[in-house]
C-alpha cells in the first residue's frame, strides 16, 4: 500500500474518529506532510515505540497504541504459559495523552484475558521497572518519550525481569504487530468493563511505598545527611514531570530538611511550558533553578526529566558561576564515591563490577582500576546493564555496584532495572552533603578527581536530520565512515577500529581483526593514542546521528581544545559525503 492509499483508508474508514478525520482532511494539500505520516509504520523495536503525535501510521496516536498493544498480548499468550494471570504493569509520565495511552492499552490487554495493574497517577520509569517485579508480571508497558520536546510520547514495553524488551523479544513482538490491522485487528473493552471483570488492577501508595524502601536501603552515608542535614541546602525541579512526588518524598524520607523547589516547574504539565525541552542534559533547563539559587545562595542544583529517569546536576563554582555536570562527571563523581564508600566499611566485594556503556567516559575505568574493581562496557541502552544484573543473579560471578550512561542514566541496587533517577536524586544529594562536610563543593569533588587520575573530558555532536532524506544522509554518513575508516583524527593515531554492527576489532597498524563479544548494533568505535576515543551512532530514538569524543590531558583547557579539534576533523569528514 502506498502512502496515498494509506492515508486515504484513514480517511475513508468507520473506525476512524472524526477528530483525527479533520487533522487529516487539514493537510490535504500538504503533499509532505501526508507522506511523513503514511510513508512508514512507527518503528517498534528494543525502546518500543517513540513519535511525534498526531495523525498516520508514522505516529502516535490511540490506533497505534491499539495495534501495538494487541500485538504484545499475542506475544504473552504465546510465550508464557501463565502469561494472562501473570499480567501486565502499566504507568506513564506527564505528557500529552499518556494517561489515555495507558488506558487504552489497559483495555486492550483485558479484552484478551490478561489482567492489568494500570497506575493510578503519573509515576517514573523506574517504578514501573519495580512494579513488573513486584507483581511478578509478563510484561510492563510505560507510556513515555523521556526527554524529548513536547510533540513527541512514546511507548516502551519492559520483559518479565523487568528490563526494557531484549532485541530477540522486540522481534517477537514486532512480529506479532505486523500481523494486526490497525483498525479491526485490536480487541478492547470499556475501563469500567474491565475494573468489573478483576481484570484491570488500578494500584496507588502501596506500590510507593514498597519502592521506595528498596531505594532507601541503597543509601552509603546516613550519617552524613543527618550531620549536614540542618545547614545544607539543595535546589529540585521535576520539569512537569513524574519525579515530583517520589524525589521529594526520599528526600525527605533520608533526613534532608532543606529542599527547595523551582515552583514554576512543579505541577506536571506535557506542554512543559517553562523549558524550550524538559531535557535535564541541556543547562537552559536550570533557569530559572539558577535564578532561585543566586537568591538563596545555594551551590547544588538537580533535576529530573518528564519520567524520572535521568538527572541532570548544576554546581557553583568557586567564582560563583554556575556550571552544569555532563553525564559522564556525575558518573565519575558516583563511581569514585560508591566505591570510597564500601571501601571506608569494608564492603567493597572482591567479585564487584561496574558496568556503562561503550560511549561512555573511560574516567571510570581509571577509578575502578585503583579499587580494584572490574568495569564492564555494553551496549548502548540500560536495558543492556539490566541484562548483566540478570545474568550476575543466575551465575553469582560478579556482584553489581553501579551501571550508568554518559546520558544522564544511574542504577545503584537491582530491585530496578532501568536507570532511575529517584535513587540517583538520593545518592547524589548525598554525596554534596558529605563533601560539603569536608568543605567542599561537588565541582571541588571532581577537581581532586581530576587531579587524582587525570583531566577525562568528553563532548557528544548530535546531528538532527528529519524525513526521508534524514534517514537516507545518517545511512550514507555511516557507511561512508564504516566503509573508509580515519587513520587519524586531530593528530591522534587510531589504534583501534570497532564495527559493532560487524562484531571485529581492528588493530589498523597490523590489519589484525578480532571478534568481540557484544551484540550486532550500528556502532563505530575508535580508540587512539593518550586515551582519546570517538564514536558514531544513530539515535534509535530521534532522527539524529550522535558522535561522541573522549580524552585525556593534564589540564582542562588541553583536554577542551582536544576535542574542539577531533569534532572539528569529524565534522569536516561528514561534509565530503554526500
Amino acid at each position: 500500500m502506498t502512502y496515498k492509499q494509506s492515508y486515504n483508508l484513514w480517511l475513508s474508514s468507520d473506525a476512524v474518529d472524526e477528530k483525527t478525520k479533520a487533522e487529516l482532511e487539514a493537510i490535504t494539500n500538504d503533499e509532505n506532510e501526508i507522506e511523513d505520516r503514511f510513508y512508514k509504520d512507527l518503528e517498534f523495536g528494543t525502546a518500543g515505540l517513540r513519535g511525534v503525535l498526531g495523525a498516520g501510521t508514522n505516529r502516535m496516536n490511540v490506533y497505534v497504541v491499539k495495534k501495538t498493544t494487541q500485538g504484545l498480548a499475542d506475544y504473552i499468550i504465546n510465550n508464557f504459559p501463565d502469561g494472562k494471570e501473570m499480567g501486565v504493569a502499566i504507568s506513564y509520565d506527564s505528557r500529552i495523552n499518556s494517561d489515555v495511552f495507558a488506558r487504552e492499552a489497559a483495555c486492550v490487554l483485558a479484552a484478551n484475558g490478561i489482567k492489568v495493574y494500570l497506575s493510578n497517577r503519573l509515576r517514573p520509569v523506574p517504578e514501573l521497572s519495580f512494579a513488573v517485579r513486584h507483581y511478578g508480571c509478563a510484561a510492563g508497558i510505560m507510556i513515555t518519550a523521556s526527554h524529548n520536546p513536547p510533540k513527541y510520547n512514546g511507548y516502551k514495553v519492559y520483559g518479565a525481569d523487568g528490563s526494557q524488551l531484549a532485541p530477540e523479544d522486540a522481534d517477537k513482538v514486532l512480529a506479532r504487530i505486523e500481523k494486526t490491522d490497525i483498525f479491526e485487528g485490536a480487541k478492547t473493552c470499556s475501563m469500567e468493563d474491565g475494573v468489573a471483570s478483576g481484570l484491570i488492577t488500578v494500584f496507588g501508595d502501596e506500590l510507593d511505598d514498597a519502592y521506595l524502601a528498596e531505594v532507601k536501603k541503597q543509601q552509603l552515608n546516613p550519617e552524613a545527611v543527618k550531620i549536614a542535614a540542618d545547614k545544607f541546602k539543595m535546589i529540585y525541579t521535576p520539569l512537569h514531570g513524574s519525579g515530583n512526588i517520589p524525589v521529594r518524598r526520599i528526600l525527605d524520607e533520608v533526613g534532608f530538611k532543606n529542599v527547595y523547589l523551582v515552583n514554576e516547574q512543579i505541577e506536571p504539565d506535557g506542554t512543559f511550558p517553562t523549558v524550550k525541552s524538559p531535557n535535564p542534559e541541556e543547562r537552559s533547563a536550570f533557569d530559572l533553578a539558577i535564578e532561585l539559587a543566586e537568591k538563596e545562595d545555594i551551590d547544588f542544583i538537580f533535576g529530573t526529566d518528564p519520567d524520572c529517569d535521568r538527572i541532570g546536576v548544576v554546581v557553583r563554582k568557586t567564582d560563583g558561576e554556575y556550571i552544569a555536570l555532563t553525564g559522564n562527571m556525575v558518573g565519575a563523581l558516583l563511581t569514585e564515591y560508591v566505591l570510597s564508600s564500601r571501601k571506608a566499611v569494608n564492603n567493597l566485594p572482591d567479585n564487584g563490577v561496574v558496568i556503562k556503556t561503550v560511549v561512555t567516559s573511560y574516567m571510570s575505568d581509571a577509578i575502578c582500576k585503583a579499587y580494584g574493581v572490574e568495569v564492564m562496557n555494553v551496549l548502548t541502552g540500560f536495558k543492556f546493564i539490566g541484562e548483566k544484573i540478570k545474568e550476575f543473579e543466575k551465575t553469582g560471578s560478579h556482584e553489581y555496584l553501579l551501571g550508568f550512561e554518559e546520558s544522564y542514566g544511574y542504577l545503584v541496587g537491582t530491585y530496578a532495572r532501568d536507570k532511575d533517577a529517584v535513587v540517583a536524586s538520593m545518592l547524589i544529594a548525598e554525596m554534596a552533603a558529605f563533601y560539603s562536610l569536608k568543605g567542599m563543593s561537588l565541582y571541588d569533588a571532581l577537581m581532586e578527581l581530576y587531579e587524582k587520575y587525570g583531566t577525562y573530558r568528553e563532548r557528544l555532536m548530535s546531528i538532527t536530520l528529519e524525513g526521508i532524506e534524514g534517514v537516507e544522509k545518517i545511512k550514507r554518513i555511516m557507511a561512508g565512515i564504516r566503509n573508509n575508516p580515519p587513520k587519524t583524527v586531530a593528530g591522534h593515531t587510531v589504534n583501534y577500529f570497532t564495527d559493532i554492527s560487524a562484531r571485529t576489532k581492528t588493530n589498523l597498524a597490523t590489519g589484525e581483526t578480532a571478534s568481540i563479544n557484544l551484540p550486532k548494533s550500528n556502532v563505530l568505535l575508535f580508540e587512539m593514542d593518550g586515551e582519546a576515543w570517538c564514536a558514531a551512532r544513530p539515535s534509535g530514538t530521534e532522527p539524529k546521528i550522535k558522535f561522541y569524543f573522549g580524552t585525556r590531558a593534564d589540564s582542562v583547557e588541553k583536554a577542551e581544545a582536544d576535542l574542539d579539534a577531533m569534532l572539528s576533523f569529524i565534522q569536516n569528514l561528514i561534509d565530503t559525503i554526500e
